[in-house]
């Protein structure tokens, strides 16, 4: 019997680089698009940092019939809506990994699905849509996945390890999704606020000045919420991860200069509501919140 195929259930720009990667590896692979495209396949191109073709079956959003392995590209304020969409699919045995940016959106799961029990991954890919089929893979990355309280990779992770370039069971995955929540919170409000590029961060003496003083903030609410050791040398993560991805928009850039909603709220958003539960207070990312949160009710 052949193996399940992934689905993958977002098909932005992340969806499509990770549907490439695993395709070209030789993995069965469905795409979930959120409207029905006109052609029965569904083509992708990849450009940039790698290049490949691709023609992928994909259903439709009512489709029927089990799905035993899922990778989720949502938006994190889509991730609890879209998986309820296709809970009638999902069974007790599926494996279902969330890819969103941020903290926060598992718990408005339970509700929906309550015997859901995913995994979780944090990627360092880039990637950003182009005109009709094209993805540009704008940035190399790793992969990193893990379930709480399972500390050691299960059989299902091989083919993904192998398949995904620079792919990695962690066995902490809250710690490395904290990391990721940290950096996020330093670097993609500050490039969607002064609409630049992850480099100025660096280049630009008052902007770099910015970033140190959130890190400074984001490690103090990190070390009240027991993550301490998790966030250890966070500055210099930040700057490595800046001057690494120099020449690349953020998403919450991408998402402001679209007109799209950010995921702010489940980034610095997050931060915030963890200062709040701890008596901390967080003034830098407060400030960020709003200031993004304004500028997405004046374009949306």
């Amino acid at each position: 019997m052949p193996p399940s195929p992934w689905h993958i259930l977002g098909c932005g720009a992340m969806g499509r680089l990770y549907a490439a990667q695993l395709s070209r590896a030789g993995i069965h692979v469905v795409l979930l698009p959120r409207q029905a495209p006109t052609a029965k396949l569904l083509d992708i191109e990849i450009t940039g940092l790698s290049h490949s073709r691709h023609t992928l079956p994909w259903e439709p959003p009512g489709a029927t019939g089990p799905i035993h392995q899922l990778l989720v590209f949502t938006k994190a304020y889509d991730v609890a809506p879209a998986l309820a969409g296709i809970g009638h699919r999902l069974g007790a045995n599926s494996r279902v990994i969330l890819m969103a940016n941020g903290m926060g959106y598992a718990q408005q799961l339970h509700p929906r699905l309550p015997t859901l029990r995913p995994a979780f991954g944090t990627s360092t890919q880039g990637a950003h849509r182009g005109s009709g089929a094209q993805v540009q893979h704008a940035g190399h990355g790793a992969t990193r996945l893990g379930m709480p309280g399972v500390p050691k990779a299960p059989d299902w992770f091989a083919p993904l390890e192998q398949a995904l370039p620079d792919c990695r069971w962690e066995s902490d995955i809250n710690s490395a999704l904290w990391r990721k929540l940290a950096i996020n919170c330093a670097i993609n409000p500050l490039t969607a606020l002064h609409h630049c590029l992850n480099g100025e961060l660096a280049a630009r003496p008052a902007l770099a000045q910015q970033v140190r003083a959130l890190c400074a903030e984001i490690s103090t609410v990190g070390a009240a919420a027991g993550q301490q050791a998790a966030l250890a040398g966070l500055q210099e993560q930040v700057f490595a991860v800046i001057h690494a991805t120099a020449g690349n928009r953020s998403s919450m850039l991408q998402d402001l200069s679209s007109g799209r909603r950010t995921e702010v709220s489940y980034i610095n958003g997050f931060l915030v509501q963890q200062a709040r539960q701890h008596g901390i207070a967080a003034p830098l990312n407060q400030a960020l919140l709003q200031a993004i949160t304004a500028k997405e009710a004046a374009i949306t």
